[in-house]
């Protein structure tokens, strides 16, 4: 089988029609009042290398069912959100997850470039799951 797009090409596509931070930005703005950090990583992820502190972990394949309150599985933490950041290891998943927000009708979202390497290198705070 042949694609007509690749990851990539998806990637390029959502990162040219969301925000991203950088990961000082995410820093300064992760405690803010309103703002939810969401980590889209695989539990194994989060399991391995830790996360953000004060992130809220939503499986990237769960975010449309738990995001929406008209959903059986939504989760309140979205109830006070302000502003959602989105970040993921490399900034793919979280890029396309923003952009799927968007479409879903939030306007206030962003994801960070780079994900949580980026974020390892140039801030480097982690809480371990527990």
């Amino acid at each position: 089988m042949a694609l007509k797009q690749g990851f990539k090409d998806l990637v390029a596509k959502a990162e040219g029609e969301v925000q991203a931070l950088s990961p000082a930005e995410v820093n300064e703005q992760r405690e803010r009042a309103g703002v939810l950090l969401v980590d889209l990583r695989d539990v194994r992820e989060l399991r391995r290398e830790g996360k953000i502190p004060g992130a809220v972990h939503v499986p990237r394949g769960m975010l449309e069912f738990w995001i929406d309150p008209e959903c059986p599985y939504y989760k309140n933490f979205f109830d006070d959100a302000e502003k959602i950041i989105f970040y993921c290891n490399k900034g793919w998943r979280s890029a396309l997850a923003t952009q799927t927000v968007q479409q879903m009708g939030l306007d206030d979202v962003c994801h960070m470039s780079g994900g949580f390497e980026q974020w390892l290198e140039d801030v480097g705070l982690v809480e371990q799951k527990s």
